[in-house]
């Protein structure tokens, strides 16, 4: 990979040091990700310090304590130079330095429905360490309510409606994926079943989509429809006005 300026915000150069300089920890247990970390690099910057032992009662110069795979992405993106605080400790010190600064990351969790809220809200997923992947493993284990309301029933009677989610139904593009109803999800299937027996392929479904209108496809009451349900509600009149006959109630 070709050499690329670093990435070091004013308020750290003070701290900015050689990279050839320093050394990785001679037993560090950790395994990282250091193509992730370089593509946080390029994208962020480098946005804290490492930690970096002056090896006076180790014997060890200038040895990472935290941050040693910042370091190495550092080297692979071809900066010369990273910003790095220094101590100074004996073995047991700095050893005990690089198991907590590791093991604190472990112990850490995710409020998940916060995390796949931030992640939706980005443009893209670059620099933040997660891929389209791993992003729709957290949307699959996303908790749907149990229904909705919408602002009107359909029917023009001004009353609420309650949907229930289908807990597989979604509609997703680049990071952003909507919840949808059985309702949306059946007539999706529709236009999609129509567009394949015209097309043949699933190639261009999108654009269809997006271009056509696609209101004869939604279930809606026809004139049929609206003379079976007069004819129903004359029925249910007439059979109310037997049965108070008979028990003698109409006043």
């Amino acid at each position: 990979m070709s050499a690329a300026p670093a990435r070091i915000p004013e308020s750290l150069l003070p701290l900015a040091v050689p990279v050839d300089d320093l050394v990785a920890y001679y037993r560090n247990p950790r395994t990282g990700d250091v193509d992730a970390i370089a593509e946080s690099l390029r994208v962020n910057g480098q946005y804290k310090a490492i930690v970096v032992n002056r090896g006076t009662h180790t014997g060890r110069p200038n040895e990472i304590l935290a941050g040693n795979h910042t370091w190495a992405a550092a080297k692979q993106l071809g900066w010369d130079q990273i910003a790095a605080t220094f101590v100074d400790v004996h073995d047991e010190d700095a050893a005990r330095i690089v198991v907590v600064d590791n093991r604190t990351s472990d112990l850490a969790g995710y409020d998940s429905e916060l995390l796949v809220d931030i992640l939706e809200e980005l443009p893209d997923l670059d620099g933040t360490g997660y891929d389209q992947g791993a992003l729709d493993k957290l949307l699959d284990h996303r908790a749907l309510p149990a229904t909705i309301d919408l602002p009107s029933d359909g029917a023009g009677t001004g009353a609420m409606a309650k949907l229930e989610y289908l807990q597989w139904g979604y509609l997703q593009w680049s990071t952003t994926r909507v919840q949808i109803t059985a309702a949306e999800v059946e007539t999706l299937n529709r236009i999609y079943e129509q567009f394949l027996t015209q097309a043949r392929s699933d190639l261009g479904f999108g654009w269809h989509l997006l271009q056509e209108a696609h209101s004869d496809t939604a279930e809606a009451p026809t004139a049929d429809d609206d003379e079976t349900d007069d004819a129903d509600a004359e029925g249910a009149g007439a059979d109310a006005g037997a049965v108070e006959d008979e028990d003698g109630d109409d006043a």
